[in-house]
């Protein structure tokens, strides 16, 4: 009997994989032990080795393919005396068919149990203790056909409906029978889609009950109404809190409401960390002077330039990004987008609100360009004249609240950036140099970083990159 290889569970909450490369081709003689494939998960890349000979008969999902889920059918493997050119899959399913078919989705389930035919991995090299399919089959015998009428899902011995942790708390939610659900996984097991579409249909939602008739004497309480998801306080209750005529109401405009939008996602579902370092300005502020001291003239007399220290902290931050270029990422879902240039966006406190615009090519622009860029864009932005094009995008923000005399505080990523600066104020503090204390300029900054796309040694070399710029600022001029 032919022997079916399946992707294979490398963690207990594996779900999906990538077959990263094969190892072997069709027509190569397989021994026990031989490395067949490389799978990647989510967080590393495994060697998976066969159990049983044979030939590698055919290969049904090709390299580089992501998201194979767990059983499916990946390969064919004839055994002796088998003809590697006309076997099929074990229990009935075509060679040829794909691997995402569902007739072979339910022929790689029906042989991931005894006596459903043979699976050609059981070792995984590296595979976390107890990792095992996770859709291995109950105890007890059930092949996961139904049982006990149930037109559902597949059920256990014990009538458990069979389900994927993610479709029973979608169902719990949602107050979905998971009874009343077919499932489309191996053995009939209910997964995610099979109780978003139920919903969809309206199956499985317990039935609206009947009013009562009118001259019943006591009268029918409504249906309780679905809970709704917290959404705060609503405004009555807020206003509830207050003696009437003790606070005026100022409706919120369009900007209001996309801030308080888009940061609230940001927080929901961007997992935030923070990385905070002190940075010495004694060489930045010194030439700081220098250089707008020796600035060119206009005609009117006035200075070409006049560099800020936040000008500096929008260089050093382009330039660190270039140093750590895997940082220079945003999130994208499904993927990570990764530049080649550095754009940083520029928090702009204006009359109810602020914009970002951003710096285009911030590693590239020499620190009087930056100045003059940033000047025009505030000006603009305080006018509410900024294009969109001018203000979208970015990869990181700097917010600097130093001129408020803040010395330190964390500030939320703007979506889809992937991190942001806050910046405090430069103060005279105590630092130890050679061993003795000494006074030196220092200011706090607080890098916000998105987890899915910064791990914490990414954010730390990118804030320590930012951090030596800053200190060393005659290496932005070069």
């Amino acid at each position: 009997m032919p022997i079916n290889v399946l992707m294979p569970a490398l963690s207990p909450t594996m779900e999906k994989g990538t077959l990263a490369k094969w190892l072997k081709k069709e027509g190569d003689a397989i021994k026990s032990g031989d490395v067949l494939a490389e799978i990647e998960t989510d967080k590393a890349t495994m060697e998976v080795e066969a159990i049983d000979e044979g030939i590698l008969a055919k290969i049904l999902v090709a390299e580089g393919t992501a998201d194979v889920p767990v059983n499916d059918l990946i390969a064919i493997i004839a055994t002796d005396g088998e003809d590697p050119a006309s076997v099929q899959a074990s229990g009935g399913g075509g060679a040829a068919e794909a691997p995402k078919a569902e007739s072979a989705k339910t022929d790689a389930a029906a042989n991931a149990t005894p006596g459903g035919g043979t699976m050609a991995y059981a070792r995984v090299n590296e595979a976390p203790d107890g990792a095992q399919p996770r859709d291995a089959k109950p105890e007890g015998g059930n092949t996961g056909g139904q049982t006990g009428g149930n037109t559902g899902g597949a059920t256990s011995e014990t009538g458990r409906v069979i389900a994927s942790p993610l479709a029973r708390r979608i169902a719990k939610q949602e107050g979905v029978d998971l009874g009343a659900v077919t499932g489309s996984g191996p053995r009939g097991r209910v997964i995610e889609r099979d109780v978003r579409a139920a919903l969809a249909a309206g199956i499985g939602k317990p039935a609206e009950p009947a009013p009562k008739a009118v001259d019943t004497p006591k009268a029918a309480a409504p249906a309780p109404a679905k809970a709704a998801a917290p959404v705060g306080l609503t405004v009555d209750q807020v206003r509830g809190f207050y003696p009437k005529g003790t606070f005026e109401e100022v409706p919120l405009d369009g900007m209001r409401k996309t801030i308080a939008k888009r940061l609230t996602e940001a927080m929901q579902v961007a997992p935030h960390f923070y990385l905070t370092v002190d940075c010495e300005l004694d060489a930045l502020m010194a030439l700081r002077e220098h250089l707008n001291s020796s600035a060119g003239k206009t005609k009117d007399g006035k200075p070409l330039f006049k560099l800020s220290v936040n000008d500096f902290v929008i260089k050093a931050m382009g330039l660190a990004l270039m140093r750590v270029p895997a940082a220079n990422a945003v999130w994208a879902e499904d993927r990570i987008l990764r530049f080649d240039n550095a754009e940083v966006g520029v928090a702009v406190a204006i009359d109810g609100g602020l914009f970002t615009p951003v710096i285009r090519r911030a590693d590239q622009k020499t620190l009087s360009t930056i100045s003059n860029e940033m000047k025009d864009f505030a000006a603009r932005a305080r006018a509410k004249k900024l294009k969109p094009e001018e203000y979208q995008g970015g990869v990181t923000s700097v917010s600097n609240l130093g001129m408020f005399g803040i010395k330190h505080f964390t500030a939320v990523i703007n979506p889809p950036q992937s991190s942001i600066l806050a910046v405090g104020a430069g103060e005279k503090r105590i630092v130890v140099r050679d061993g003795a204390p000494a006074v030196a300029q220092v200011m706090t900054a607080t890098l916000s970083c998105d987890h899915r796309v910064l791990d914490g040694a990414l954010g730390a070399e990118l804030i320590s990159a930012f951090k030596a710029l800053i200190e060393n600022p005659m290496g932005m001029l070069v």
